[in-house]
């Protein structure tokens, strides 16, 4: 990693910060997948070799198929114990790199519950794992268990009570995930009035491949405390105002956005409207498997493509840590941390050399 006094700017990677988008499978390193493929024989597209990153794009619903086909094929090389505590080590161990100092993964424990024996033994695996990573990483951890909103809203409801009972356990949130475009968002809404009640952060995805109706939906029908996308809110001056006005973070994922076809490039993304209008913004990397960037890479992007400062930076990295679950002092002295590295003069640093 360059450091700020070798270039004379700031390191992204340096930037303290909270990582609230980022799904399970999709964190896996892309040597990972490689290697326990060849382990067990598993013949894998060629999107996911040769041609890696893949080629994605969202706009229909035949391109949503061929991304969850190679996402299904990913998760499919996870077949013991090891793998699954090794995933998690390896995604806090990149977070860790990036100056993250506290993550959340989103995980929805019926993809896995046939080969790890059922959604409760995979969640205590998950859970044990995630609690052994973080006390040997160095990186605080939580978990957000996802319903699919391609299957039965009733799976939805099971799956919340069961988040339910880990309380306090390290599941800190509720959420939905998949195609916006499939199933009716106010048919999940019983599903995360049971999360409610049991006092988890709702935080459905919306807002992405659909527009400012489904974060309306989101809002109303799931009563949202975070959104995971939201970036086309923009479209909607009233909702984005209401949006600031509830104090509800979005969780903005800009090189996924353009990999599936939201938007043409990166310099489209409307990060800049968001920040204007006085949103809360946690920069998330959602699936650096299939999108090829971490955490690190999307405060870089997002500078490079609409020339943030580091003021700006810093604001994004603040946000993503109030807008956690962590404890109110990891907080406080993350935000402090943040302020040292903005206090750092790395023009300075580099006049003054070795």
């Amino acid at each position: 990693m360059t450091s700020a006094s070798e270039t004379g700017i700031r390191s992204v990677a340096e930037l303290p910060k909270a990582h609230l988008h980022l799904h399970f499978t999709g964190s896996m390193r892309h040597a990972t997948l490689l290697e326990l493929a060849e382990r067990d024989g598993i013949t894998l597209p060629d999107a996911l070799v040769e041609d890696w990153p893949p080629q994605l794009s969202a706009a229909d619903e035949k391109g949503w198929f061929r991304f969850q086909r190679l996402y299904d094929v990913a998760r499919s090389v996870l077949r013991t114990e090891g793998d699954v505590r090794r995933l998690v080590r390896e995604a806090a161990e990149d977070d860790r790199r990036d100056g993250g100092r506290w993550l959340e993964i989103q995980v929805d424990p019926s993809g896995y519950a046939a080969r790890f024996g059922g959604i409760t033994a995979f969640t205590d695996l998950v859970l044990d794992a995630v609690a052994e990573t973080s006390r040997d990483v160095g990186i605080g951890m939580a978990v957000v268990i996802a319903a699919n909103r391609t299957r039965h809203p009733l799976d939805a409801r099971s799956l919340a009570r069961l988040a339910a009972q880990y309380v306090g356990r390290g599941v800190v949130g509720f959420g939905l995930s998949n195609d916006e475009r499939r199933g009716r968002t106010d048919d999940f809404g019983p599903a995360f009035r049971i999360a409610e009640r049991a006092g988890l952060l709702l935080d459905p995805h919306g807002g992405e491949l659909l527009g400012p109706a489904s974060v309306r939906a989101c809002l109303d029908s799931l009563h949202a405390g975070r959104l995971g996308h939201g970036i086309r809110v923009t479209e909607d001056p009233a909702l984005l105002d209401r949006v600031v006005a509830s104090g509800v973070a979005l969780e903005v994922c800009p090189v996924s956005n353009v990999a599936l076809g939201v938007y043409p490039d990166l310099g489209s993304v409307p990060l800049p409207d968001l920040l204007a209008a006085g949103a809360t913004v946690a920069l998330g990397a959602d699936d650096p498997l299939l999108f090829g960037s971490r955490l690190a890479g999307q405060y870089a992007t997002m500078r490079a493509a609409h020339e943030l400062t580091d003021d700006q930076l810093a604001g994004l990295a603040r946000s993503s840590i109030l807008a956690s679950c962590a404890a109110d002092a990891d907080k406080v002295r993350w935000s402090s941390e943040i302020d040292d590295w903005l206090a750092d003069d790395p023009c300075s640093a580099a006049r003054m050399g070795p």
